[in-house]
């Protein structure tokens, strides 16, 4: 069984500052985002739309808002709603933890309807501009997972080669190691995904040619609802909920939504032509 290296959190110690790897992990997240969407407005509709390096920018800008809003409160909405109701000014206390992807989501949603109002853009076409770069950023977090020895995975068989130990749980017991698994599945293997798809004729047209937004956008819900459900199965749920109705965790059970969602936005894109 390999055992987890327990590495230290903070990157970084100046005394007064100290850098922490999951800091870091969000700045490299952000920077990826950054790289990868000024490649993707020089793809074929952007080009036509008029998309610049400053909107990636801008884009940025709000998302990175969204993300930090909408995750905390997606956290304290989704996962402790009791605990903040009593103890509400604990809601800012961010350095203590407690982030939601689905959360985030909704948050970059939010963020991202308003950028697309105040440009005079299409919802669908600022989603499907940014979609195939988020994934990247998402495999940065699981970095910062595995790094902090958190989010570790249920009890794995022994045997398993790359069963892992994880101290922080306080015991002994094999794990999978479910930060890798997603890194891998959401991550990386969703960006590949979206990238290739996001880059093909079908994504952006319909037969007759004309313009079609939401497909990548609904592409990128169906595949992180998928994988992130499939991830839930080797993840040890929160303690503080264990597994709900029909044995399904609260992060299996806000993917149901999300799949349906995204497969609803990809089936009517065609009849969305520009």
């Amino acid at each position: 069984m390999l055992v987890h290296p327990q590495l230290n959190p903070i990157a970084l110690d100046l005394g007064i500052l100290q850098v922490h790897w999951y800091g870091l992990t969000y700045l490299a997240a952000f920077g990826l985002f950054h790289f990868l969407a000024t490649r993707r407005i020089r793809q074929a509709p952007f080009v036509a739309g008029g998309w610049q390096p400053r909107d990636v920018e801008d884009l940025l800008f709000f998302g990175v808002v969204g993300v930090i809003l909408g995750g905390r409160l997606g956290y304290v909405l989704f996962y402790k709603p009791m605990h903040y109701l009593q103890n509400p000014l604990e809601v800012l206390a961010v350095w203590k933890g407690g982030m939601a992807f689905h959360g985030g989501l909704l948050g970059v949603l939010v963020a991202m309807a308003l950028f697309a109002h105040l440009r005079g853009r299409r919802f669908f076409e600022v989603t499907d501009l940014i979609a195939p770069c988020v994934p990247t950023g998402l495999a940065m977090g699981r970095v910062g997972n595995f790094i902090n020895g958190e989010l570790w995975g249920r009890a794995a068989d022994a045997s398993l080669p790359w069963a892992m130990v994880f101290p922080q749980s306080g015991s002994d017991l094999p794990r999978h190691p479910s930060q890798v698994y997603q890194f891998l599945l959401e991550g990386l293997s969703l960006f590949v995904i979206l990238w290739c798809y996001g880059r093909s004729r079908g994504a952006h047209h319909r037969a007759d040619g004309a313009v079609v937004w939401g497909r990548v956008s609904g592409l990128f819900m169906i595949g992180y609802g998928a994988f992130r459900f499939i991830a839930e199965y080797f993840r040890e749920p929160d303690s503080f909920l264990g597994l709900l109705t029909f044995n399904l965790s609260m992060g299996q059970w806000l993917c149901v939504p999300m799949i349906a969602a995204g497969a609803l936005i990809w089936a009517s894109a065609g009849r969305r032509a520009a």
